[in-house]
């Protein structure tokens, strides 16, 4: 086992009928939705862009690797639900980024 051991943080975000449960530890910038790579299951450039807002906001691409599990909602929803899930996570890994 490395001496630098890797925590996650999880957070649950909702919009509408949509529920997304995050899980957030450091690592290269995957991130999978229900098993899918984000692309492949947010379809459009807009709902990528959605829904990892808050990564980008925080200025933490490349630097987080996250698990989306997500049900309910349609694709619009679910981008929201992931989005508010995302930002809850980052709060939690570093309360200092709230402001932004």
């Amino acid at each position: 086992m490395s001496a630098t051991k890797s925590t996650a943080i999880t957070a649950v975000g909702r919009r509408k009928t949509a529920s997304a449960r995050i899980r957030l530890t450091t690592g290269t910038g995957s991130i999978s939705i229900n098993g899918k790579p984000l692309e492949e299951y947010l379809y459009t450039e807009a709902l990528v862009k959605s829904a990892t807002a808050p990564i980008r906001t925080a200025g933490l691409e490349g630097q987080v690797d996250v698990i989306v599990l997500v049900i309910g909602g349609g694709p619009n929803g679910q981008a929201g639900a992931i989005s508010h899930g995302l930002a809850r996570a980052i709060q939690k890994m570093n309360p200092e980024l709230r402001a932004p």
